[in-house]
């Protein structure tokens, strides 16, 4: 008897053991393990965590579990507000980039013209230009393959001309006039991405300086704008920050310091871990004293605001243009451990009087968020100042009394509403169809000899105004299917010579051509330009 019984106590004695160690181990598996000051802690996993490792483990089909946790952090980001984003490994060294103050690339600006990649400039000093590539030429191989055809998009061009610092790209160019491919070798460089697109004197001594983002190397490039308009004999500034989403905080309060006194607040921020953070001015800004104007537009977002709310709360600057985007969150990026990012929104920032500027949403819901703007514009927002309403009823002050809102952008000190007097539907067709920048283009690669012979942009603009291209471009149009309109085309045809122009200066001579020919005759600089030049 004792030999059956012996035998079965060990068998049930192993059963008992397994069950009671698998539990204990699935248990364990439930848990991470941290630790703190020295002592061992078990933390429970997330039921997320759980379910994903037990699909693993447990599923009965094979699954592709990278794929899946991709989508579930973008599932989960999703359900945050608005701003918050999870970058995935293979995009964000392209992300990144667009703040920093260099990648490594080439060194060309490039338009994609009937599925062929055409060099609209050639960046001085960079790799291309050294290696003598032109303006005109067009791409057409890539390390000995084909780099044409409908597959051709600006991530495509962007991710094969980038690349690792000292790596080189073989390129088959065609140019105008040569017969047989060009062959380059170029090696590629630190290519510097720019934030400050132009800066010139406007309206006698008035200084224009238009900044497109906020990146790394935004100060350094704003104050030397700043110092060399005024040896050039500025007395007043136009800062133009339309268009402009924002980047980095640090750099709107930088700028802002320039223009404020000491002790004065810039901007506070702070959020549920996020302790506030009050940044003021330290009074060593060198234009504390200057006549100062902001531009804004509906696209002026985030750092723009901070920099225009600091202006028009201490009454530093007169803000002109039209509402601002309404973004008063904070984030910050996190990279995870496969090489990905999450920017996540950890604060609020408040003006100096006290508004938060952050427009309503609702937590997962962005696709009425993005719709903000085209509703903005169906509601007549942009033509006209009455239309505008804030969520905000708290009544917000200047520091010289004069009241402000909060709850949805900034709402300038002078709305200029946009002038649709000469537009119509034949000017409102071919510039959303991008015609007039396709046909400029056109031009300029057939006429580049002749144009190259104007070195600034206002006898170049005269050359043009001189030759009649408008019949050309009518028949440009009537080629894709825009039928001609002459009656429209009489109306709008100051608009599309002002517009086309400036495309073609820019194709030869740069930003630096195209802004002071642009701005000369755009509504909201003009206003500034009024209200800087009053006594």
């Amino acid at each position: 008897m004792k030999r059956i019984l012996f035998p079965s106590l060990i068998v049930l004695t192993l059963l008992t053991g397994f069950l009671i160690g698998n539990a204990v181990s699935n248990k364990a598996n439930a848990q991470r393990i941290t630790i703190q000051n020295g002592q061992i802690f078990l933390q429970p996993e997330s039921k997320v965590e759980q379910l994903l490792s037990l699909m693993q483990q447990m599923y009965v089909d094979p699954l592709d579990m990278d794929s899946i946790t991709e989508d579930v952090m973008q599932d989960l980001i999703r359900k945050l507000d608005p701003h918050s984003a999870y970058i995935p490994k293979e995009d964000l060294e392209m992300v990144n980039s667009q703040l920093a103050g260099s990648f490594s690339g080439i060194g060309v600006q490039f338009s994609i013209q009937n599925d062929t990649v055409s060099i609209v400039a050639v960046i001085s000093g960079g790799p291309s230009q050294s290696a003598g590539l032109l303006a005109g030429d067009k791409i057409i191989e890539v390390d000995d393959s084909v780099f044409v055809g409908k597959g051709i998009n600006n991530e495509k061009v962007m991710h094969t001309l980038r690349g690792e610092k000292g790596t080189q790209v073989k390129l088959g160019i065609r140019r105008a006039g040569t017969p047989e491919t060009l062959r380059y070798t170029i090696t590629r460089g630190d290519i510097p991405v720019l934030s400050v697109d132009a800066q010139f004197i406007i309206g006698g001594n008035i200084g224009f300086i238009r900044v497109n983002k906020f990146a790394e190397t935004t100060y350094t490039e704003f104050i030397n704008a700043l110092t060399s308009l005024r040896n050039q004999g500025a007395k007043a500034y136009i800062i133009d920050l339309r268009e402009n989403s924002g980047g980095y905080m640090d750099q709107a309060i930088k700028m802002a310091n320039e223009f404020l006194r000491a002790g004065d607040l810039i901007v506070y921020s702070e959020g549920r871990a996020y302790p506030r953070f009050d940044a003021k001015a330290n009074g060593l800004g060198r234009f504390k004293d200057v006549p100062l104007a902001v531009l804004i537009d509906n696209f002026s977002a985030s750092a723009s605001e901070i920099f225009a709310g600091a202006m028009q709360d201490h009454d530093r600057a007169l803000i002109i243009g039209r509402r601002s985007f309404g973004k008063g969150l904070v984030q910050q990026q996190r990279e995870l451990s496969d090489g990905s990012a999450v920017r996540l929104t950890v604060a609020r920032y408040y003006t100096p009087s006290g508004r938060c500027i952050q427009k309503p949403y609702t937590l997962g819901d962005q696709d009425d968020y993005e719709r903000d703007i085209l509703d903005r514009f169906e509601h007549g927002e942009l033509y006209s100042a009455d239309s505008i309403h804030f969520t905000d009823t708290t009544r917000y002050y200047t520091d010289a009394g004069r009241l402000v809102r909060g709850g949805g952008g900034i709402m300038p000190d002078i709305f200029v509403g946009r002038d649709t007097t000469l537009n119509t539907p034949y000017y409102n067709r071919v510039v959303n169809l991008a015609y007039t920048y396709q046909f400029a283009y056109s031009y300029t690669d057939r006429h580049r000899k002749e144009l190259e012979r104007f070195k600034d942009w206002q006898s170049l603009e005269k050359h043009l105004l001189r030759t009649d291209w408008v019949p050309e471009f009518v028949q440009f149009c009537a080629d894709k299917d825009v039928a001609p309109r002459p009656a429209q085309l009489a109306k709008s045809r100051p608009l599309l010579v002002r517009l086309v122009n400036a495309y073609i200066v820019r194709n030869i001579l740069g930003d630096e051509g195209f802004f002071p020919l642009f701005e000369r005759d755009d509504d909201i600089t003009k206003r500034a330009v009024q209200e800087l030049q009053k006594p």
